[in-house]
């Protein structure tokens, strides 16, 4: 096995400049560490991390916890947090909750058994134990899209402003009775959309009607029974809300099971743009997140952690974009616009909001 030894020999050079251009510990001229850079490459030098984190206590990992990684929206978010770890210099290791708090609690755990140096979780409708765990032993984490608190680095997209003019825009269209199939009690991104919710029926002049929002439990099954739910009332909606890309998939499904069709039975509008939304017979109006930047501002977040521990705990909220189609019955193409918490001027997105708590 090549060592560093026959690195610094093949370079001309000192182990510990091998050292330092390795581990990226002090300043190299550029030719001296483009010769040691050449010896690595040829001799085929692999640097041994595990050897470097004894030495440092860092093992320039983090561990990723987050549920239904196979939902396009998370899909993205890793791919997000994987470019911008890697950009790093740090690795990933993955776990999937499935959303319960015990197996949450966990997999944290077993990840930070792992040595990993930090942790980015995406927190279940019950996250004390994980809280709890990550506060006791004083791990550096960082809670992505679900808040759980001021207490804690976290970043997250904008829900209830987005979901409002979602609610606003049907309304615009002639709906007085509009449904919404909400996601699972206890995350703070059901909490913020059903706000959105009933802010939008407020803009709109239109009253609370406890009978059209249901629950859909974030997941295709729930929905279809939400969408059933929501169609038997007296008085059924004439347009429908869901609050997430699974429920919006459960939502049409019991649509065809019931012979209706968007948007000439129902008009639908959804939270969470996905990349085969537009291929949909109509074509879905949605609320696009921005998934890539979310897992890369939460890398961002956990690495000025781990760089300055005792900063005060930061909460970054990024906007949505309000993709408009045909699902919510107008007709033709329009350009996407900003789905900002507060109006905006036309055709402006609002920057990124960070928020520290007052001490």
């Amino acid at each position: 096995m090549t060592t560093m030894v026959d690195v610094a020999r093949r370079a001309g050079v000192s182990v510990a400049t091998v050292s330092h251009v390795v581990n990226d510990t002090r300043p190299v001229r550029p030719g001296t560490r483009a010769a040691v850079l050449a010896a690595i490459e040829e001799l085929g030098y692999t640097h041994n991390t595990l050897a470097r984190s004894l030495v440092t206590a860092r093992t320039r990992s983090i561990g990723l916890a987050v549920s239904a990684i196979s939902n396009p929206y998370f899909t993205e978010i890793l791919q997000g947090v994987e470019a911008e770890a890697l950009a790093a210099g740090y690795s990933l290791l993955i776990a999937d909750p499935h959303d319960d708090p015990q197996h949450e609690r966990t997999v944290v755990q077993l990840l930070h058994e792992r040595r990993v140096d930090g942790m980015i979780v995406a927190p279940s409708a019950e996250p004390s134990g994980v809280i709890e765990y990550v506060t006791k032993r004083q791990v550096p984490v960082v809670f992505l899209d679900r808040l759980v608190g001021e207490g804690f680095d976290q970043v997250c997209a904008e829900s209830t402003g987005p979901v409002c003019r979602l609610v606003t825009h049907l309304a615009a269209l002639g709906h007085t009775r509009i449904g919404l199939v909400a996601g699972l009690p206890g995350l703070s991104t059901t909490t913020e959309r059903v706000e959105g919710y009933r802010a939008g029926l407020r803009a709109a002049g239109l009253p609370y009607a406890p009978e059209l929002l249901a629950g859909g439990n974030s997941e295709a099954e729930g929905a279809q029974t939400a969408t059933r739910q929501l169609l038997a009332v007296p008085e059924p909606p004439t347009a429908l809300v869901t609050a997430n890309n699974a429920m919006t998939i459960g939502a049409l499904q019991a649509l065809r099971d019931l012979g209706l069709e968007v948007p000439r039975d129902l008009a639908l509008a959804c939270f969470d743009d996905f990349s085969w939304a537009d291929l949909f017979t109509p074509r879905l109006t949605a609320i696009a997140q921005p998934s890539k930047e979310l897992g890369a501002a939460a890398v961002r977040l956990l690495l000025d952690r781990l760089d300055a521990p005792d900063r005060p705990p930061r909460t970054v909220r990024l906007p949505c974009t309000f993709v408009h189609r045909t699902s919510c019955g107008c007709p033709g193409d329009r350009q996407p616009r900003p789905a900002a918490a507060r109006p905006s001027p036309p055709g402006r997105a609002p920057a990124a909001q960070e928020r520290t708590p007052a001490p």
